[in-house]
C-alpha cells in the first residue's frame, strides 16, 4: 500500500512539472515588459519613452498577466497530459471540454440551488468569475482536482472501442461521454463540499503564517530535504500559486498565491512595495549563495594531488547553481556520501528565509542570478530591498564555507578530491557509495553521438523491455520501470554523465543537469517514442 502510494505521487509529481515549469516563463515575460513602463528606466534611458516600446510593454505585462487569473485550466490540461498514458494531446483536448462542462454545471447548479452571490463585488464571497462564469472561488484546486479525474477516466475508457454503428463513438470519444456525467455530479458534490475544504485551508495558511519564523524555517527546510525524492516542488507549489501563500488585493482584483500577487505587482506601477508574501518564493539564497560556499569548502578539505580535478567538476556545478538556481548536481556530491552534510544545507536553507524576513526583504529571488537581476533591478530597491538579500546572501556564503569546511574536515567526509587512494574523483550516487562498487572505464558513448548515449542509458536502465513511461523535469529524467533491480547506476554515472540516480519502488529519476532535454529526447528517438509527450 505505501508502495503504490508513493508511486501514485511520483507520478503526480512529474505531471505537475508541465504547468510548473511553464508559469515561470511568464513571470519573466512581464518583469520583461514592465521595463518599457518603468518610470525610472525611463528616466535614465528617455529614448525609451515613446508610444511604441511603452504600448509594447503595456500589451505584453497585461496580456501575461491574463494567464494568472486562468491557473485553473492551465494546470487542469497540463496535469491531464502529464498522467495520461497514451494520446497525451487528445487527453489535454478532453480536460478542456471537461473543464468548460465543470464550470458551467456548477454554475447551473448554483443559479437553481440560490446560492449564487448577487452583490456588486466577488471579493470576499468564496465566489469568483472562472472565464465569465460565476462559481466557486477553488483556483488552482479546481484544475488539480479536474486533471487528475480527466486523466483517470481518460486512462481507463480511452481504449474501450465498439463495432459497427456504434464505432465512432469509441476511444477518446468514448471517454469524453464518460467524463460528462463525472464532471457534471462533480460540480454538484463541490457546490456542497467545497467550502468545508476552502475553510480547512484558509485555517491551515493562517497557521502557518502565525508560525511566523518557525514556519518559515520548516518551510524551507523541507523543501530542499524532499530533493532526494523528487517531490520537494509539492512543498513550494500550493504556496506560490494558492491562498496558503497569501491573498492580496492589486489593481483591484484579488491574487492568491505569492506568485501570483508579485506577478500582478510588477505590472502595476501604483505599487510602492512588494507584498510581505514574496518570502515564499526566496529560495535563492542557497542556490546563489550557500552552495557556492560549500563547494569552496569542498576544494579547500581536498588532497593537493586532486585539487585540478575538483576544480574542473564543481566549477561548472558551481556556475550553473548560480546563475540558472540547478542545484541537484552540487547537492549530489555530498548527499550520499556524507548525509549530515545534506541535513545542514536544508537547515541553513530554511535559516536564509528567517533571516530574510527579520530584515523585511521584498526581493523576488526563487532561482538564479539571471532572474534576481530581471526582476528586481527594474522595481527598484524601495519596492524590493534587493541589496540587502544580497547581504544575506554573502552572509550565507560565509556560514555554508566555514560549517561545511568544520564538519569534513572533523568528520573526515569522503567528499569530492578526499576519496580513498584507487577511487576516482567524481560524483558518487547512493549505490555506488554503499556498495563501494569500482567498474572499469568504457568509451564514453557521448563521443558516439545521442543515439549512442540513447543506448547506453537505456541498456543501464535493464533494457527496452524494461521502461514503462519517460519524461522529464527541469533537470531530471523520470522513467518508471518494471524491475528497478535491473538499473546499474554505476554505468549512468560513470557513462552518461548523470549527476545522480535515485530508485524509489519502479520509479527512477536520472539527473543530468540543464542537458537533460537532449538527453531525453534521445532516449524516445532510441525506443521510438517520438510523438508520445
Amino acid at each position: 500500500m505505501k508502495a503504490k502510494m508513493m508511486e501514485g505521487m511520483q507520478r503526480f509529481s512529474k505531471a505537475m512539472f508541465i504547468p510548473v515549469l511553464i508559469l515561470p516563463i511568464a513571470g519573466i515575460l512581464i518583469a520583461f515588459g514592465n521595463l518599457f513602463t518603468n518610470a525610472r528606466l525611463l528616466e535614465v534611458i528617455p529614448f525609451l519613452d515613446n508610444p511604441i516600446t511603452t504600448g509594447f510593454g503595456s500589451i505584453l505585462t497585461g496580456s501575461l498577466v491574463s494567464i494568472l487569473g486562468n491557473l485553473g485550466l492551465i494546470f487542469c490540461v497540463g496535469i491531464t497530459v502529464g498522467l495520461a498514458n497514451r494520446d497525451k494531446a487528445v487527453a489535454g483536448f478532453t480536460a478542456l471540454l471537461g473543464y468548460l462542462v465543470f464550470v458551467n454545471a456548477m454554475n447551473k447548479f448554483m443559479e437553481l440551488s440560490g446560492v449564487l452571490f448577487e452583490g456588486d463585488s466577488l471579493q470576499g464571497s468564496g465566489q469568483t468569475l472562472v472565464l465569465g462564469v460565476q462559481i466557486l472561488d477553488m483556483g488552482v484546486f479546481l484544475g488539480i482536482i479536474l486533471g487528475i479525474v480527466t486523466a483517470i477516466v481518460f486512462n481507463k475508457f480511452a481504449d474501450k472501442e465498439f463495432k459497427g454503428a456504434f464505432q465512432i463513438y469509441g476511444g477518446s470519444r468514448f471517454a469524453f461521454i464518460v467524463l460528462i456525467p463525472v464532471v457534471v455530479l462533480l460540480s454538484i458534490a463541490l457546490t456542497f463540499i467545497w467550502p468545508f475544504f476552502q475553510s480547512g485551508i484558509n485555517s491551515l495558511g493562517t497557521l502557518i503564517n502565525h508560525s511566523g519564523n518557525f514556519g518559515l524555517f520548516l518551510y524551507g527546510a523541507l523543501e530542499r530535504l524532499l530533493i532526494p525524492t523528487g517531490l520537494h516542488h509539492l512543498i513550494y507549489t500550493p504556496f506560490l500559486y494558492t491562498s496558503l501563500g497569501g491573498a492580496v488585493e492589486v489593481g483591484g482584483q484579488l491574487f492568491e498565491g505569492a506568485r501570483n500577487i508579485y506577478y500582478a505587482e510588477i505590472a502595476d506601477p501604483t505599487v510602492k512595495v512588494l507584498s510581505e508574501s514574496v518570502i515564499w518564493d526566496a529560495r535563492g539564497i542557497s542556490k546563489m549563495f550557500g552552495l557556492l560556499g560549500a563547494c569552496l569548502a569542498m576544494y579547500h578539505t581536498a588532497k593537493p594531488e586532486n585539487k585540478g580535478k575538483v576544480k574542473a567538476i564543481l566549477i561548472p556545478a558551481a556556475v550553473t547553481s548560480f546563475i540558472a538556481g540547478v542545484t541537484e548536481p552540487i547537492e549530489f556530491s555530498f548527499m550520499f556520501v556524507a548525509p549530515l552534510l545534506f541535513v545542514v544545507h536544508a537547515g541553513l536553507s530554511g535559516l536564509s528565509f528567517v533571516v530574510l524576513n527579520l530584515f523585511d526583504v521584498r526581493a523576488i529571488g526563487p532561482n538564479g542570478m539571471i532572474d534576481f537581476l530581471l526582476f528586481n533591478l527594474p522595481l527598484g530597491i524601495e519596492k524590493t530591498s534587493w541589496p540587502m538579500y544580497i547581504v544575506v546572501g554573502l552572509m550565507f556564503f560565509v556560514a555554508y564555507y566555514v560549517i561545511f569546511r568544520f564538519l569534513i574536515t572533523k568528520f573526515k567526509f569522503k567528499t569530492i578530491g578526499r576519496e580513498d587512494e584507487g577511487n576516482e574523483t567524481k560524483l558518487y550516487s547512493k549505490k555506488e557509495y554503499n556498495e563501494s562498487k569500482t567498474k572499469d572505464k568504457q568509451e564514453t558513448p557521448a563521443a558516439q553521438g545521442d543515439d549512442g548515449l540513447a543506448g547506453v542509458i537505456v541498456n543501464a536502465l535493464g533494457g527496452a523491455e524494461n521502461i514503462q513511461t519517460v519524461t522529464n523535469c527541469y533537470t531530471r529524467l523520470r522513467l518508471t520501470v518494471d524491475k528497478p533491480e535491473l538499473v546499474d547506476e554505476a554505468v549512468l554515472k560513470g557513462q552518461t554523465g548523470a549527476n545522480g540516480v535515485i530508485i524509489k519502488d519502479k520509479n527512477v529519476q536520472v539527473v543530468y543537469g540543464l542537458q537533460v532535454t537532449s538527453v531525453r529526447k534521445a532516449v524516445d528517438n532510441y525506443l521510438g517514442l517520438e510523438g508520445t509527450e
